[in-house]
């Protein structure tokens, strides 16, 4: 990731914040919702552990990130694939894996300037996925917003095609468990969506 050193920090904590949070959650609730936390906290801390400033730390080799994200990419695409109940869910954590891979392959690309770099001229295909997946982040980021407002809105059919649910009071599996409120779950997931949409631009 590239940028100034202070976003990368901004984004330590949010990301870690929420990825630790996620991890925790994994102790409890139904199979499902254990199984969307720990991809949860996969993605969380591992966008954390990709915006650690290079002041702070040697930044690990960009093979690393992409192997991880690489991994759970894959895995979410089996999720989608079979687990229909949680499709538009593990939709959207599979687009986010992705986004992660697309960041480290780039990183990869060139690395002789090193992990936050002033960032080179891209070539036209990656700059237009980049481009799309910021769009679908900034999309997913003001669903999501809309979504944890009080007052329920028209946008409720638009935000569920992107995976968010905030439903209240349901008891489904998706969200609503024992340890873990719906709003706090949604407000994860929009914490991540900025911060995938932050590291996006600064890549």
């Amino acid at each position: 990731m590239h940028g100034p050193e202070p976003v990368g920090w901004m984004l330590v904590v949010l990301c870690g914040a929420v990825g630790v949070y996620c991890l925790r959650q994994t102790r409890g609730g139904t199979p499902g919702q254990r199984r969307e936390a720990a991809g949860e906290a996969v993605m969380g801390l591992g966008m954390a552990v990709m915006a650690l400033p290079a002041s702070a730390v040697d930044p690990l080799p960009p093979a690393v990130f992409a192997a991880l994200f690489g991994a759970a990419a894959v895995y979410g695409l089996a999720l989608v694939l079979f687990d229909g109940e949680h499709r538009l869910h593990h939709l959207h954590h599979t687009v986010g894996a992705l986004a992660m891979l697309h960041m480290a392959l780039a990183m990869a690309a060139a690395p002789a300037h090193g992990h936050h770099a002033a960032p080179s001229a891209q070539p036209a295909p990656t700059a237009a996925l980049t481009g799309a997946l910021l769009v679908y982040f900034a999309l997913y980021a003001l669903l999501a917003g809309a979504r944890l407002a009080p007052a329920p809105g028209p946008l409720s059919l638009p935000a569920a095609a992107f995976g968010v649910r905030t439903g209240r009071g349901g008891r489904d599996g998706r969200g609503d468990g024992p340890r873990r409120a719906p709003e706090v779950a949604a407000a994860c997931r929009l914490a991540m969506g900025i911060g995938m949409f932050a590291m996006l631009l600064t890549s």
